[in-house]
């Protein structure tokens, strides 16, 4: 199903014009215009109105701005949905926006990620496009919010497999870059900085620039010579004041490597 490429793990795949325009606009943190752009047919679509609230749940992840906004596209898209694989998936970004709004501090929504992810294990067939993104999601979960880095490592890795045998290269920049993460907090640099090179180099090859800092940032945490990492970091710095300083939760970490 489409929009499975679109649930925070999508790519340009195909000629669609339309999906092409919003893959560029999402990849430049223009998440606003490229919701826009599918509001006419995410009136009535069940997979437009999906994708429309993917895009606006992964601003706030991103600007810690529009709550109010991905709350009304997913109870749009909540409610266009006919069969459980698009329920399990509006129950998948109902969950990421729980879990984002209590990572980031807005309110304490833990309970409801929980739940609503809970809800999308149930609906996504074992083996469908869009159990990868919530495996990794649940890996999440697991680090951030659990702390329980042998849980989300779990998680990670059975996203991994499932973005790897779906050809879902974006996730995979993504579990590579938490599996990653993972390492690095055991000190297995040469493991981190591979895992970290790999979703840099895949996120560069598609055009992802939003999230191209927070590769190169993490990248250079696990480069060992003090200019390589200097310099991994000042591209960093760069793109993300190119972009207008998101995501915002890299700031802080960019002024405390500086």
């Amino acid at each position: 199903m489409a929009h499975s490429a679109m649930s925070g793990s999508g790519t340009t795949a195909g000629d669609d014009p339309l999906r092409t325009a919003v893959w560029r606009l999402r990849s430049r943190a223009c998440w606003t215009d490229a919701a826009a752009l599918l509001e006419r047919l995410a009136a009535t679509d069940a997979d437009a109105a999906l994708q429309r609230a993917t895009l606006l749940v992964e601003r706030c992840l991103y600007t810690e701005r529009g709550w109010a906004a991905a709350e009304d596209a997913l109870r749009s898209a909540e409610a266009l949905a006919h069969d459980d694989g698009e329920r399990g998936a509006a129950a998948c970004e109902r969950g990421q926006l729980a879990y984002a709004s209590t990572l980031l501090g807005v309110r304490d929504r833990a309970d409801e990620a929980r739940s609503a992810l809970g809800r999308a294990a149930a609906l996504l067939a074992p083996g469908a496009p869009g159990r990868a993104l919530l495996d990794f999601r649940r890996g999440l979960m697991a680090e951030n919010l659990a702390d329980s880095p042998q849980a989300a490592r779990a998680a990670y890795r059975r996203a991994h497999a499932g973005a790897t045998a779906h050809a879902d290269p974006l996730l995979l920049s993504f579990t590579w870059r938490h599996l990653a993460g993972l390492a690095l907090r055991e000190g297995e640099l040469t493991e981190a900085r591979h895992g970290f090179a790999e979703s840099l180099r895949i996120r560069e090859e598609l055009g992802y620039l939003v999230g191209t800092a927070p590769a190169l940032a993490s990248l250079a945490e696990a480069e060992p010579d003090p200019d390589t990492a200097a310099r991994l970091r000042a591209e960093a710095g760069r793109l993300f004041r190119l972009l207008g300083g998101v995501p915002t939760w890299l700031a802080d970490h960019l002024a405390t490597a500086a």
